[in-house]
């Protein structure tokens, strides 16, 4: 019986298709059936998945909600995504990544030191030398309203009159001499010094804040490192860290 199935295999011939004819060689390779086929399975598949997209349109509910509809918008059939509040500027990831909270604290109290030595020296004088506050005097009549005199009445000279600090007296002017500049133009030099140093020390405080939010963030992050339990209550933005709620843990 196998003899005669190796004869009848040995008699039959492989089915070859035929190429394509002489006079359509023109048009190129005639199409198998396997090139067909997969020709017209990519063409369905393409279909349905243009029936699905349809159907999904078609069953669109309108109230649909997505997270993601917050920070994207529709701009000329183009998703556009919001751009997000600037959590933290340049300076502070720059500081962030190459120096620890060590460093950080020794210069915030560094800075600290600075601030304190010049609040000490410049006692927080007028700078424009302009009278901020109302000095309100009450007499008995108007013959003395007419009559009045500042300078009379503060007990100093003419000249001192205008100044809202460092004013002497009459008594104060014959018995002791005065220290310090008293020349116009002397005064005015000191007062763009004093000035001068008013916007320094301004600068000291603005760094010194910034580096205690700096030192703040970076003992957040430390703190998340910890495997515990955490809700983020509010996000981190320039002037201040991320606020983590931790779950209450017993300590053995």
């Amino acid at each position: 019986m196998s003899s005669f199935r190796k004869a009848l295999k040995s008699k039959q011939r492989d089915h070859k298709e035929r190429s394509q004819l002489g006079f359509r060689k023109h048009l190129g390779l005639l199409e198998k059936k396997k090139d067909y086929k997969l020709r017209a399975d990519d063409y369905h598949r393409k279909q349905k998945t243009l029936m699905a997209l349809r159907k999904k349109a078609m069953d669109k509910n309108p109230d649909e909600f997505h997270f993601k509809m917050i920070h994207n918008q529709l701009k000329d059939g183009v998703h556009v995504i919001k751009p997000k509040e600037v959590e933290m500027t340049e300076e502070q990831k720059k500081m962030m990544r190459t120096q620890d909270i060590r460093y950080v604290e020794m210069k915030r109290v560094s800075e600290m030191k600075k601030i304190e030595r010049m609040k000490s020296e410049l006692h927080f004088l007028d700078v424009n030398e302009e009278k901020k506050n109302k000095h309100v005097f009450f007499v008995d009549s108007k013959k003395e309203v007419e009559d009045f005199d500042l300078a009379k009445r503060l007990n100093t000279v003419p000249d001192l009159v205008g100044r809202v600090y460092n004013r002497p007296t009459i008594e104060t002017l014959k018995n002791k001499s005065i220290l310090g500049a008293v020349e116009s133009k002397t005064l005015k030099k000191l007062a763009k010094e004093r000035k001068q140093q008013y916007l320094r020390l301004s600068e000291r405080i603005d760094r010194e804040q910034k580096m205690f939010v700096i030192s703040q963030k970076i003992q957040t992050r430390k703190d998340l490192q910890d495997k515990v339990k955490k809700v983020k209550v509010r996000n981190e933005t320039s002037t201040a860290p991320a606020i983590y709620r931790f779950e209450a843990k017993r300590k053995r």
